[in-house]
This record gives structure tokens, sequence and C-alpha cells, in this order.
């Protein structure tokens, strides 16, 4: 008796996938020759499915389908040329009833395919376009895979979505994951590459999309009238292609009766996979499908373009890093110091588990790192394997075994060497990659074990490929040599030209002092003679010394304040408070200062060139200007262009009769050239006789808040601390009523991106109904039209158990609310701050209530 052959990891990469002679049952194929007039092979099902009446067997195609349908299938034809884009004909009459059609052509013939059409299902072209409209400013990776699975999840109603990204070996790791919330999480899990073998993933970059309706796998047998090639026919560029049967177990192994994947291109190559799985059968209209891939598409796009401006920005960090240093090293007279003070900041620069400096023999590190008596030895092996380059590797312990014996702490490792002398180095560690990952679900979960044998659940996979992997890091990539071998390039430029760089600086640094003391000269006097007009200014009569005196402290206070304001500017501040200390010391009963404006925040740059600015107006102001007499007048206006830049508007009255200086001195120059040269703003400045008036232009990108910039006002969020707040937030529970999916999903990006991570959605009142037996929430959102009815049933439901609730409308009042409901409306399209706002008042007056 011979024995069944046995199943293991090497059955699947010489498993013929690609022409399994069957198909899916959820549709039916029909193969003619390259015309599309004789019928060359069939699915077995295609009669019945069709309702054809005719023998399918050697009949020519429209004495099959009928000669209507036979003419738009054969137009579809002559516009297929590439096969991985099928042409497409939607809602096909045959006395079946309607169905949708996708046609493409190959060296064997013409394939037609024919799936039931479903009447309601969402237009493909508007589906995509409100899908793509929701990532495309997305700027992050990260952020895009994240709501890219929650708007899979919204559209298409599988009970798990998932982002499974590749690595360079084959095996892969689920990065994102929106699920049911009764499921186990796959986030973070790692698979090894025979889960997805080699012939599977060159598929996927043909057919872009697969479907597998039923994982029990019902398989239709292809059938050949003879006059068929005898090679067995090829469904590469079949979406009704039958699924391996070790697959269909795989799949059963972990309980998923149906999958859809969606294929993630980036340059040409297989990137990662949308991996959606349901737990019972589940067939996917082709419009619904279409949809699909057209958002993959645009995904693999975008994804594209992310990475390439991720790795640019890489690339910018790590010059603005080696920027720092080269600037700190040309101040230094000790560079072995200097290298040992800028290990945090190489760290930053390299992804890397340790980083360590091997100089002069003696050894400096951070992070996880080899024991201190073994970095000799690798140091040793660096040397006479790099021949003066850098050097790295991702298993340490295959070029020193000894190695193996901390691959938990420092398994691959990145040296690069400070001069073409093999001695000193800069090391980046990696530990062993198995150490890092942690299990997102329960490990002791169980799953079954099917007919074909001992076959590999996620359990498994994950211990067959942690023993792939062992004593083995995370690759140093293309992106991290070239980053290296920058900072290569500048850690030798600093050891060898240090002197000279230095004595450029020092030549540099006497300059800017000379400049420095020549403003700081200038500013003591401006300040000395402000102080000199304070204590000259005469004793009004009826005030006597002490209240005069009290008088003068209280100025000179208030210029040392506008002094500090000056000198100070590290982080920025704001020009309110600014202008305020510049001014207090000349305000008083026989002067007038007058300042209105938004409040707006300068960045360090602005709010130091402004601070001399406005501080030289303010001196002039007192010395020569409507501040230096009784019954001056100030007016300061400062408010949003147009544009977005920032104009402050300086008007002087009531002083003496003003006359343009005969020469420009270092004040004047500061006054009219700081601004247009520092910042690329503009000054202008009017001696007018009855009055200086001048205008300062910042732009925008030095300048936040002001006028229409959103400010928090609500009294709820004013009571609380935002760590209070995100706590209340994370840990309520939210019914959300919504009967459009993509709304409902915007709104539960929204809510997560404020911290509130568990929301129960409805597209019904039934479906809310059905909910509400099982849970009570803690805070509810109704849309109050839900299409046939509305949420009203709800609401009474909730005020009966003192549920609070939010109504949402796009109508422009509140009439479509009865007036027994107090509860408030927030506006559709939802705003995340009206939104969140409105969540926390209510929970606020709920707990008042109790």
């Amino acid at each position: 008796m011979n024995e069944a052959p046995k199943v293991d990891l090497t059955n699947c990469d010489r498993e013929p996938i690609h022409i399994p002679g069957s198909i899916q049952a959820h549709g039916a194929l029909i193969v003619c020759d390259g015309t599309g007039g004789d019928v060359l092979a069939y699915s077995a099902n295609t009669a019945d499915m069709l309702g054809i009446l005719a023998p399918v067997e050697g009949s020519r195609l429209e004495d099959a389908v009928g000669p209507d349908v036979a003419h738009t299938l054969r137009n579809a034809l002559a516009t297929s040329d590439d096969p991985s884009r099928p042409a497409l004909r939607m809602g096909l009459e045959l006395p079946g009833g309607l169905f949708d059609a996708a046609v493409h052509r190959t060296p064997q013939g013409a394939f037609m395919e024919f799936e039931p059409h479903a009447k309601h299902s969402d237009q493909p072209l508007e589906t995509a376009r409100m899908l793509i409209s929701r990532v495309r400013s997305i700027g992050g990776i990260d952020e895009l895979v994240d709501k890219s699975v929650r708007l899979i999840f919204a559209m298409l109603a599988y009970d798990r979505v998932m982002i499974y990204r590749f690595e360079h070996d084959g095996s892969g790791k689920v990065v994102s994951e929106h699920k049911r919330r009764d499921l186990e999480s796959f986030k973070g899990q790692y698979f090894p590459a025979s889960d997805i073998p080699k012939q599977a993933r060159i598929l996927y970059l043909k057919n872009t999309i697969r479907i597998i309706s039923d994982a029990q796998d019902e398989r239709i047998p292809i059938v050949s009238n003879g006059r068929a090639s005898d090679e067995p026919l090829d469904l590469s560029f079949a979406h009704l292609r039958s699924v391996s049967p070790i697959h269909c177990e795989y799949l059963r192994n972990m309980g998923v009766a149906a999958s859809m994947s969606i294929s993630i291109v980036v340059d040409g190559e297989l990137w990662g996979l949308v991996a959606c799985h349901h737990y019972s059968p589940k067939s996917l209209a082709m419009q619904q499908r279409v949809a699909a891939e057209m958002f993959g598409e645009f995904l693999s796009l975008h994804l594209s373009a992310l990475k390439q401006k991720q790795i640019l920005d890489t690339a910018n960090r790590a010059r603005r890093s080696l920027d720092r240093f080269l600037q700190a090293a040309s101040q230094s007279a000790d560079i072995t110091q200097l290298l040992r003070d800028s290990l945090p900041e190489f760290a930053h620069i390299m992804p890397s588990d340790g980083v360590g400096l091997w100089l002069e023999g003696g050894w400096t590190s951070m992070g996880s790192v080899p024991p201190l008596p073994d970095i000799a030895k690798i140091a040793e092996l660096v040397g006479t394997a790099s021949g003066g380059r850098i050097w790295g590797t991702d298993q340490l312990a295959l070029h020193l075994p000894e190695a193996a014996s901390y691959a938990s702490a420092a398994c691959g490792v990145l040296a690069i060497p400070l001069s073409q002398r093999p001695k000193d180095y800069l090391f980046f560690f990696r530990k062993e990659l198995v150490q890092t990952l942690n299990w997102a679900g329960n490990p002791e979960k169980s799953y079954e074990i099917g007919p074909l044998g001992d076959r590999l659940t996620p359990r498994k996979s994950f211990a067959i490929w942690k023993e792939t992997v062992h004593l083995k890091a995370q690759r140093w990539t293309e992106e991290e040599w070239e980053i290296a071998e920058a900072i290569r390039a500048v850690l030798v430029e600093v050891v060898l030209h240090h002197n000279e760089l230095l004595a450029d600086e020092r030549g540099k640094a006497d300059v800017r002092q000379r400049m420095l003391n020549e403003e700081l000269n200038h500013r003591v006097k401006n300040i000395l003679a402000v102080i000199k007009a304070l204590v000259g200014h005469p004793v009004r009569e009826g005030r006597d010394i002490g209240e005069y005196v009290s008088t003068l402290k209280g100025r000179i206070q208030a210029l040392s304040f506008a002094h500090d304001q000056v000198v100070r500017g590290a982080d920025g501040g704001s020009l309110k408070e600014l202008l305020e200390a510049e001014l207090k010391p000349y305000s008083g009963e026989h002067r007038t200062i007058l300042m209105k404006g938004g409040e707006f925040w300068l960045d360090s740059r602005a709010f130091s060139v402004m601070a001399l600015v406005l501080h030289e107006m303010s001196t002039n102001a007192a010395k020569y200007g409507s501040l230096s007499e009784i019954g001056g007048r100030l007016d300061v206006n400062w408010k949003r262009t147009e544009a977005g830049d920032l104009e402050i508007s300086w008007r002087e009255s009531g002083g003496p009769l003003v006359r343009k200086p005969s020469r420009a001195g270092f004040g004047t120059v500061l006054i009219e050239r700081s601004i247009p040269y520092e910042l690329s703003g503009d000054s202008s400045v009017e001696y007018l006789e009855g009055g200086l008036n001048a205008r300062f232009l910042v732009p925008a990108k030095h300048v936040q808040g002001g006028e229409g910039a959103e400010t928090v006002s609500d009294a709820d969020l004013n009571s609380a601390s935002t760590r209070e707040i995100n706590d209340t937030l994370q840990e309520i529970e939210v019914l959300l009523v919504e009967d459009q999916m993509l709304v409902a999903a915007d709104v539960e990006i929204m809510l997560a991106e404020n911290g509130v991570h568990n929301v129960t959605t409805a597209p019904s009142v039934d479906e809310a109904m059905k909910r509400l037996k099982n849970f009570t929430p803690d805070v509810a959102i109704l849309d109050v039209n839900l299409g046939t009815g509305t949420s009203l049933p709800i609401a009474e439901e909730l005020e009966r158990r003192g549920v609070p609730f939010i109504f949402a409308t796009g109508y422009s009042d509140r009439s479509v609310v009865p007036a027994s409901f107090s509860a408030p409306v927030v506006r559709k399209p939802y705003e995340a701050t009206a939104l969140v706002g409105a969540v926390l008042r209510v929970l606020a007056a709920r707990d008042n209530v109790h």
C-alpha cells in the first residue's frame, strides 16, 4: 500500500496553481478561439448558470449566448489588448438572468468570465473616487495603511481587513488591521515566505485582485470540446480561477471561509497585499471588485510616492544632523570627545538598536550592543574584511561564531571606518529579529488540523519562520548604506580637515563678535538715553518725590522686562506680549498708547528680528517721537493680510515736528533692512510732519495663530486638562448610527484620531436596536435621517436608559429634531472639533446630573 504524499512547505512552491483545470462556483467560463468565434472549452456549470438550452460543446459563441450578447462580447474583445486589464461589460441579458462579463485574450484563446449581476451594487467609479478622495492628501505611510484598511473594511464589509507587507526574503508582516471586535488581532505578526509561495506572488503581479468566495472549494471542472490545445488552460488572468486545495485548507485552519486580496505593487515589485478575511462564504460583485481594484492601484501609486518622499526625508534628516555635527565640529577643539558626545545624533540618523564608537582603543556606546570584551574582536573582523570601506551584515554569527551567544543584544552590524587605517570605527547594531516580536493575539489559541495533514496555522507559521530567521537581524537597506556613506564622508572630512575648518570658523566668529559688540554698544547707549530721559523728566506740580521715585522705578523695571524679551526668543514668542513689554515703560497719564490685534506667535527667528525692530521704534518714539512729549499718541495695529502674512502698522501723532534723518545710523538701518534681509518680508517708514508712520510685513511662514485661527474656547475643554480629556475619551464606548458607509468610516477615523477607539457602528434602526440588546454605550452619535426613516426611536430608547446622545444632520436648523429632545445637534459634514466638543459636553452634563 502506497503512503499518501506528505503535504509540507515544499508542496506549495511546486503546485501549478495557474493551471488548476477548474474554476470557482460563483461564475461560469467560456473559452473561444482568438476571434471569439468557436467555443473551445467551458466550465461544467455554464449551461445551468447562464440558462443556455443549446449544447455548448462544439458550438459557436452566438449559438451559446445569442447573437446580441456575442456581438457585445466580440466588441469587448477588440478593446482588450492587456490580459491583466480585461474588458468589462455589465448587465448582459442571458436566459439565466443578468450577468457581468470580463473578457481577456491570451495566445490560448479568448477567455470570457460570467458572474451574476448585482442590481443594487454601488457604481464602481464613484465608490473608488470617494475612497481615493479620503486618502489622497495623506502624507505618511503609517497613516495611509491605517486609513486604507478602515475604508476597505467599511466599503466591502469583510470581517477582517489587513495590509500585509513583504520583507526582502518573502516573509511578511501584518502592518495594519481593522476587524470585527470579537476577533483576535494579527497586527504585528510575521509569517514565513512559504505561506505565500513564489508562484502565488508572481500571480499577484499579473492579476492584482483575487477573490475566494468559499474556502470549502467547490471546484467546477473545465470541459474541452477536443479542439483546444493539449496544453492545460493558463488561468493566470482569470478572476474565477479555482483555489489550491492546500491554500483552502490553510484558510479553513484559520476559520476563514472567504477572502479577497488586492496587490500593492511599488516600482514593479510586490510590496504587499490588502488581505480581507470573512468567516462565512462571501461573493463580491464585479462592480465592487472593480472599485477595490481601482483603489488598490491608487494605493500602490500613492504608497510609491510616499516611499520616495520618505527616502528623501530620511536623507534630508541625515543631512541636517550631519550639518549640525559639522557645525559642532567647527567649534570644537576636542574631536574625540565630540564624537563620543555625538552618539545620540548618529543613533537618530540610522535606525538601529545600539550604536558604539571604537576610537583609539576606547569604547563608548548607547543602546543594545555586544559585551565589551567582544568589541575588539568585531573591530579586528571588520578591519580584515572591509578593506577600509563600510562593512555590514545581518548575520554576524556567520563571520564570528561566538557572536551567537549575544545575538539577542546584537546580531547585525554596520561598521563605518573613521579613516583609511583599520582601527577606529563607528558601529551600528541590530538585535536578532525574532527577539523583537510580540504576539498581538492569544498565543495559546488552537487551530484545526485539516485532512491533508499537519498543515500550517498562524501559530505554526510563526514557529517555522522563527526557526528560519534564527540568528538573523533586520537587513541593512540600500538607503541605509547610502546614509552610512554620507556619515563616513563627513567623519573623514572632520578628522582630516578639522584644523582648517576650525581656523576658518574662528575667523567668522571674530566677525560675528565685532558685529555683536557694535549692536550691544548701540543698544546700551539707547537704554542709557531712555533712562536719562526718564530720570530727567520734571516732577509735575502736586506730586511729591516719593511718588516720582515709585513711578520711575516702575518704568525702569518695565524697561528691563522689555530688554529680556529682546534677548530671549529661542522658541519664539507672542507679538502682543513683546509690544506690551516694549511700550509699557512709556505709557502714562499724558501719553496715549493704543494697541489692537489678535494673538500671534512668532517663530524664534521672527521674534528676535521683531524684538530688535520694535525696541528701536519704541526708544526712538520715546526720544524723538510722539512718546517724547505730553499729549503724544501711538497707535499700533496688526492683522493678517489676505495672503496670510502679518501686517503691523505703527502710527505716531501729537509729538514734535518730524523731519527725516540726514543720515542713516545703525538704528535706521536696523529698522529698514532687518525684516527684508532676515525674513524676506517688508519694511517701510514715512517721516510725515504730523508723526512717523511705519509698516512692517512678516511672511506667513514665521507666524502662527491670530484672527481666524482656531482656539479652544469651549467650557468643557477649558475645564479639563488635555490628559484628562484623552483619558475620558479612551475609556468611553460610542454607538454611531450612520447609514452612509463612507461617512461612518470617516467618523470612526476622526474619533480614533482624538482617542476614541471603542466605536460600534450601525446603519439602521433595526441594527442599532440589536446592538443595544448586548451593551449600553456611554454616548451615541445619531444621524437624524437614515434613508427610509429616522433615528428618533433609538433616541427614545437611549433617553429611557439615561444614555446621552448627539444628533447629526445636514439641515441648517434643528427643526428636524423634535422639541422634546434637548440633545445637541452637530452639523454635517462633521468637523472633529465640533464633534469631540459635543461628546465632552454631553458626558459632562451626564456626570453633573449623577
